[in-house]
C-alpha cells in the first residue's frame, strides 16, 4: 500500500533509536509522522488533520507525555481532543501507568514488545474510535430528525425553529399576529444540586405540562435549552401573549416544592416578542428579541420621589416597552393610535372616578 493510502500516526519520542524501532514495525501498515518532543508532536497534532492516532513516550524534554495528554484531552478542536493516544512503557512503575490512563491514555504498549502485537492493538483502536465516531454522527443525526425532546414531551428546538420558519411564512403572508414566549427556570442548577438530577428533571416535565394545558391547537412548545421552553403563539399579538406570560408566572410562583421539610421556590424569567411590533426578517430574529427581554428585564427607577405613582405591572412595563418601539414605524397610522390610546385614557378615568 503506497503512503499516500495508508493511515497516518504521530510517534512522538525523544530518543531517536525508539522512533527508528517503532517506525520500523509501524511503517508496515501506517505512514508515520515523528516528533521529537511534546511541543513538537502538539504542533504536529494540530497542523495535520490525518493522524488518526499518537504514539508517545512519556519521559520527554520541554513538553512531556503527561503534558501532551492534558492539551489533547482538553483541545476545543473535537477531532484533537477525540484522537487515540496510545503510551510507549518503559519501566515506568505502576503509579506512573495510572497517572497517564487518568490524563488520558487509551492503551499502553511496551518498548519490547513484538511487531504483531503492536499492529493488531493499533488497529483495534482504531477501529474502536470509528465506531464511537460513527455513534456520534448518528446521534447527531437522530437530534436532527427527532420532533420531540425525550424527557418534556415538547418540541426538540430544531423542530420548533422549523415549524417556527412556517408560521412566520404563513404570519407574513397574510398579516396574521405571531408571538414567541421564552421562559426559563433560573434556579435549576440549583435545584438539581439539592434536590438531585432525576427530581430536576421531573420537574422540568411538569412545567411543560402545565405549559401544555393551557396551549390552543395552534401553539407550539419546545424545549429550547436545558431548562428553557419557548412557546410560539400562532394567531397571537402581543396583549395575548403576555396575559399567558403573567398568568404562567403566577402558577409557577405559586408551585413551590416541599422536600425533607424545606420549600423550594421557583423563579423563572419570561421574554415575549411579536410580529408587527418587533422587527424581524426571520424566525430566528424573533426568538432573540424575547431572549433579549427574558435577560433583560425592564429597568426600574433607583430613587422614585415620594409621590410618585405606584409602579405599574411588568407585563404592563412589557407591553409600553414594545409600543415605544413599534412608534417610530407607525407612520401614517399614528394619529389613529394616538386617538384610540386618548379613548382609552378616558375610559380608565371614568372607571377611576366611578370608584
Amino acid at each position: 500500500m503506497s503512503e499516500a493510502g495508508k493511515k497516518r500516526i504521530l510517534l512522538v519520542d525523544d530518543s531517536k533509536f525508539v522512533r527508528t524501532t517503532f517506525k520500523t514495525i509501524l511503517s508496515r501498515s501506517f505512514a508515520v509522522v515523528e516528533a521529537a518532543d511534546g511541543e513538537a508532536g502538539w504542533a504536529a497534532l494540530q497542523g495535520d488533520r490525518s493522524i488518526r492516532l499518537v504514539f508517545t513516550d512519556l519521559n520527554m524534554p520541554k513538553l512531556d507525555g503527561y503534558g501532551l495528554l492534558a492539551r489533547v484531552r482538553k483541545a476545543e478542536d473535537s477531532r484533537v481532543r477525540q484522537t487515540p493516544v496510545v503510551v510507549i512503557s518503559g519501566n515506568e512503575d505502576d503509579a506512573a501507568k495510572k497517572k497517564a490512563r487518568a490524563a488520558g491514555a487509551d492503551d499502553f504498549i511496551s518498548k519490547t514488545a513484538d511487531g504483531t502485537e503492536i499492529l493488531a492493538r493499533i488497529e483495534n483502536l482504531l477501529k474502536l474510535a470509528d465506531t464511537t465516531q460513527g455513534l456520534k454522527l448518528i446521534r447527531e443525526a437522530a437530534e436532527q430528525t427527532a420532533t420531540h425532546d425525550a424527557l418534556s414531551g415538547a418540541m426538540t428546538l430544531h423542530y420548533l425553529v422549523t415549524e417556527g420558519r412556517k408560521h412566520l411564512s404563513a404570519a407574513t403572508r397574510h398579516n396574521t399576529p405571531l408571538s414567541v414566549m421564552v421562559v426559563s427556570i433560573d434556579n435549576h442548577t440549583e435545584l438539581s444540586k439539592t434536590l438531585g438530577p432525576q427530581a430536576a428533571g421531573e420537574l422540568l416535565k411538569r412545567i411543560a405540562s402545565l405549559i401544555m394545558s393551557g396551549m390552543r391547537a395552534e401553539d407550539s412548545l419546545g424545549r429550547t435549552g436545558d431548562a428553557t421552553f419557548t412557546l410560539v403563539s400562532a394567531g397571537a399579538g402581543a396583549p395575548q401573549a403576555l396575559a399567558v406570560a403573567r398568568r404562567l408566572r403566577e402558577q409557577l410562583q405559586a408551585a413551590q416544592i416541599r422536600l425533607g421539610g424545606a420549600v423550594h421556590p421557583i423563579r423563572a424569567s419570561f421574554g415575549v416578542a411579536s410580529l408587527g411590533v418587533d422587527p424581524v426578517n426571520t424566525f430566528e430574529d424573533l426568538m432573540s428579541r424575547a431572549i433579549e427581554r427574558m435577560r433583560k428585564p425592564p429597568a426600574q427607577p433607583a430613587a422614585p420621589p415620594a409621590a410618585a405613582a405606584p409602579g405599574l405591572p411588568a407585563d404592563v412595563e412589557i407591553a409600553l416597552t414594545m409600543l415605544d418601539n413599534a412608534v417610530s414605524r407607525l407612520g401614517s397610522a399614528r394619529p389613529t393610535l394616538i386617538e384610540r390610546l386618548q379613548k382609552l385614557m378616558d375610559s380608565l378615568k371614568a372607571k377611576h372616578a366611578d370608584v
